[in-house]
């Protein structure tokens, strides 16, 4: 399915509304990636959870507790975030293809900072890397969106053989496999991102920065020091909850390629070990954010600088009977943690519930620093919800992913989702494949597929989200040339 280049374009520089501030100088910008972080942080509501730096820099912010990627996948929804377009306008939705490819002169986040001004510095993954592979290269990168970059690599990296694979028979990039590492937090490569990123904001500058900074974990494998483990003891881990016979009313294309089969039929203590590791990469991550929002402090930068943490989709940990990782359209892979923090704007600590999307980032971030974007972006300026996260607003996000073929489906299929303050519709090949329809007000766990429930009330809905989903859409097929092997 094409999502018409139209939704949500045409935002010019001089309609937007105008921040009133006492800033005196252009804000720096700190631009937080972490890559395959669910909404497992405290301040999402997660009890098990052990990151008081994020909950503290969401209480000094806004954060977004409905904000959705546009394509639950590591290259994709990067390379749509940053150039504030979606998928179907990059054509971008695997994992090798780069956006330039499709639109070349596009200016990208980071490009619209340097062309104010800026100096715009990478340090880890911002754009897509192979993991572990690519740790300490470029990866993937984008050349024009950077003045400067640094690819640290550490011991993480120099170890993957001692890394435990559940799954011998996968790359240890796409099986639960994690490392309780021996060293301390300064060794590991995010570790290492994270006091580069801290040298660069102890170093007297001319222009004002833009920093991106991205972490690798917790993304496969789960790699962190032995201590971070020890936060998070096997007795307190458990295995999310589904009903019986939860998946009999779910379509196949809905289970992602990559976990055929429920838990990838491994055995509940090695399920428990790998949910362990990844909380504690979590709360490894969350302390080198801690490390960099100490020295903003410190360096008394705080003040002048926007922060802003994201990861790039959401991550699944055992939900709907066994679905691990992400490419699924679910709420766990869709959902994707947001925070941002303007400190112009006395908006401490609020929880805004609107729907936004990763789209409206750009706009957003631009608007922030009172500089000009380019007039086609397809997001919208969430600066009304960080003012006042009750705003009224237009609420729904659009969730797409490619499901390539396999044992269980012959011919690859785009699916697409639109999630509303209330509900979430999502079509396969526009429902030739099955159609989903769930009621969070009642079913947040999205349990219960009413899409072919027999009640009219239901059926009226449906049609509704069907239609306000296609009234962004065109065709049929993905025109993207593709290869399902590299999904």
């Amino acid at each position: 399915m094409l999502f018409a280049q139209a939704c949500f374009t045409g935002l010019k520089a001089e309609a937007k509304e105008q921040i009133v501030t006492n800033r005196t100088k252009s804000p720096n910008i700190l631009f937080i990636a972490v890559d395959d972080l669910a909404c497992t942080l405290g301040c999402y509501g997660d009890v098990v959870a052990k990151t008081p730096n994020l909950d503290r820099l969401a209480a000094s912010g806004v954060i977004f507790q409905r904000a959705y990627n546009q394509i639950p996948l590591c290259n994709p929804t990067r390379a749509s975030l940053m150039t504030g377009l979606r998928p179907d306008e990059i054509k971008v939705y695997d994992l090798d293809r780069h956006f330039r490819d499709e639109v070349p002169d596009v200016v990208t986040l980071p490009q619209a900072f340097q062309n104010a001004g800026y100096e715009a510095i990478r340090v880890g993954k911002i754009y897509h890397y192979n993991v572990p592979a690519s740790i300490g290269t470029d990866g993937f990168d984008d050349p024009p969106s950077w003045n400067q970059t640094i690819n640290p690599s550490g011991r993480d990296k120099e170890e993957e053989s001692l890394i435990i694979n559940a799954e011998p028979h996968r790359p240890v990039s796409a099986a639960l496999s994690w490392l309780a590492a021996e060293g301390d937090d300064q060794e590991q490569t995010d570790g290492m991102i994270a006091s580069e990123a801290i040298k660069l904001l102890k170093q007297a500058r001319e222009k004002p920065l833009f920093l991106g900074v991205g972490f690798f974990r917790p993304h496969t494998p789960y790699v962190a020091p032995k201590k971070y483990f020890d936060q998070h003891p096997l007795r307190s881990m458990r295995l999310p909850f589904a009903p019986t016979g939860d998946r009999d009313d779910i379509p196949t294309a809905a289970f992602a390629h990559n976990c055929p089969i429920p838990n990838y039929n491994l055995p509940k203590p090695l399920l428990l070990q790998a949910t362990q590791a990844y909380y504690a990469c979590v709360s490894f991550i969350d302390a080198q954010i801690g490390r960099i929002l100490d020295a903003l402090d410190e360096t008394g930068q705080a003040d002048h600088t926007i922060v802003i943490v994201w990861s790039d989709h959401g991550y699944h940990l055992g939900e709907h009977q066994g679905i691990w990782q992400k490419r699924t359209l679910f709420e766990q892979s869709a959902r994707s943690p947001l925070i941002i923090r303007d400190p112009s704007i006395p908006s401490r600590g609020r929880n805004c519930q609107r729907v936004v999307e990763f789209v409206d980032i750009y706009p957003t971030l631009t608007h922030l620093a009172g500089i000009s974007s380019p007039t086609h972006l397809s997001g919208r300026d969430l600066t009304p919800l960080i003012k006042d996260p009750l705003a009224q607003w237009d609420e729904f996000a659009i969730t797409q992913v490619l499901r390539p073929a396999d044992s269980r489906l012959t011919t690859p299929v785009m699916g697409c989702s639109i999630r509303t303050s209330r509900w979430r519709y999502t079509e396969w090949a526009e429902g030739a494949e099955g159609i989903e329809l769930y009621d969070h007000h009642v079913d947040p766990g999205e349990f219960e597929n009413l899409a072919n429930a027999p009640n009219p009330e239901t059926q009226r809905i449906a049609k509704r989200l069907r239609d306000k989903l296609r009234q962004h859409a065109s065709g049929k097929t993905p025109i993207t040339p593709f290869n399902p092997a590299r999904l």
